[in-house]
């Protein structure tokens, strides 16, 4: 079942073509489902339903739960960490580490020398205390610079206090026999192998995100579930794929130069959600070649909104501006409420009751003002979130970026061009 309602205030035009493509590319994902092996491009489709891959990332778990570690230390950055941070945020909260949970998390996602000094402090805090802090680095390539290099910075503090049990403390999530997965085997590091053709931006359900997202108590199994769903509906959908609609309708207005899509989430701590979504939108799709070799440059450029937040900040740009602007509302039903006082009704003029009502008048506000300029968007509300709920979502936003490449003509499963940056990185340090 599928745990959102979905509506749409956009135009949508079937065109044989696009049924033609789209057609072709559910197959190739259900085949990639029906092998049970990752032999190709479509390779995350398999990670739901890998029980020997989830029962092995299971047992190392067990033994690194065994040693009780209060602080858990995520050092990795795009794909390595956005899914867990935005599945961890959305259902623990951004406040989560301030609620002296048993075992608070960091993510250690860039080489910031303010940032690194602050995490030092408080794993030292923590290891002075006789907490142990579990340090987990994911890299698929094994060779990240910004990885490597937080990975030995804090690996040195482990080292300093933690001189004879350090490497029981430390696991390595890569690509086996990448440098880092051999780094591992040479000093004994626990390990776990991502599938080679998953790509990082489609590894969450991998040992990537589950790892660390059980280790903080998630129910991943649920997740998985929730993933299943998803693919299996999307897969024998005949009318009511949202993958693939949502999909047609950001290429259909990306032809008419709609070459944003803004993703406008309702609920703070589902920010990441759009973050992780950003990756995944910005990698897949925006391309210099197409899948024939010849340059094109397309792509779509994904922006994240917070509700109601920003519309004090860019909602003036969206409703006046120029309109070249495809939404994605995402919102949600909550389980909690709070009494507004009669006071502050009555200094607006109007009757408040809840801080959900008025949630929800903002959120009907912005749609019907988006609906009386005529600009396009999705709204997806969610029944609650959940582990289900999230791990249908993700797979679901996934599936959406594997049609939209394929609409596009371009490959959905590279990023040549990311790897500019990092050979030039590389000179620098060189010099």
């Amino acid at each position: 079942m599928k745990p959102y309602q979905i509506t749409y205030n956009a135009d949508l035009s079937l065109q044989d073509k696009e049924n033609e493509l789209v057609g072709k590319v559910t197959q190739q994902m259900d085949n990639a489902k029906s092998t049970g092996r990752y032999t190709t491009d479509f390779a995350s489709i398999q990670l739901p339903f890998d029980q020997d891959y989830y029962t092995k990332t299971m047992h190392l778990l067990a033994q690194k739960k065994a040693l009780k570690p209060a602080m858990l230390v995520v050092v990795g950055i795009g794909g390595s960490n956005l899914g867990a941070l935005a599945i961890h945020e959305a259902l623990n909260g951004r406040w989560y580490n301030d609620t002296n949970p048993a075992m608070r998390i960091y993510f250690a996602d860039t080489v910031d020398t303010a940032m690194l000094t602050a995490l030092i402090a408080r794993m030292k805090v923590a290891l002075e205390q006789q907490q142990e802090i579990l340090l987990v680095v994911i890299s698929k390539s094994g060779t990240t610079t910004e990885t490597i290099v937080n990975f030995y910075v804090l690996l040195e503090i482990l080292k300093q206090y933690r001189p004879d049990t350090y490497k029981d403390f430390v696991v390595a999530i890569t690509d086996h026999n990448s440098v880092l997965f051999n780094l591992a085997q040479q000093h004994n590091y626990a390990c776990l192998a991502i599938p080679t053709k998953v790509g990082g931006r489609y590894s969450v359900f991998s040992a990537v995100g589950i790892f660390p997202l059980a280790l903080l108590g998630i129910d991943t199994q649920q997740l998985l579930e929730g993933a299943r769903n998803a693919i299996s509906d999307t897969l024998s959908a005949q009318i009511d794929n949202d993958a693939a609609t949502t999909a047609r309708l950001l290429y259909q207005y990306y032809q008419r130069n709609y070459i944003i899509h803004d993703h406008f989430i309702f609920f703070p701590d589902g920010e990441s959600i759009g973050r992780w979504y950003r990756q995944l939108m910005g990698e897949s799709i925006g391309k210099e070649y197409n899948r024939q070799g010849q340059q094109v440059r397309v792509g779509i450029t994904p922006t994240v909104s917070i509700g109601s937040t920003d519309l004090h900040s860019v909602g003036q740009l969206y409703l006046g501006g120029p309109q070249y602007t495809f939404t994605s509302f995402l919102t949600r039903d909550y389980q909690q409420n709070l009494n507004v006082p009669n006071a502050a009704g009555a200094l607006l003029g109007v009757p408040i009751g809840t801080v959900n009502r008025v949630m929800s008048a903002i959120e009907q506000g912005v749609q019907q003002a988006y609906k009386n300029i005529h600009k396009p968007f999705c709204h997806i509300k969610l029944s609650a979130v959940n582990e289900y709920t999230l791990g249908y979502l993700l797979q679901m936003y996934m599936m959406q970026m594997i049609y939209l490449g394929y609409l596009l003509d371009v490959n959905p499963f590279d990023q040549p061009q990311v790897e500019l940056y990092k050979k030039e990185t590389k000179r620098i340090l060189h010099e």
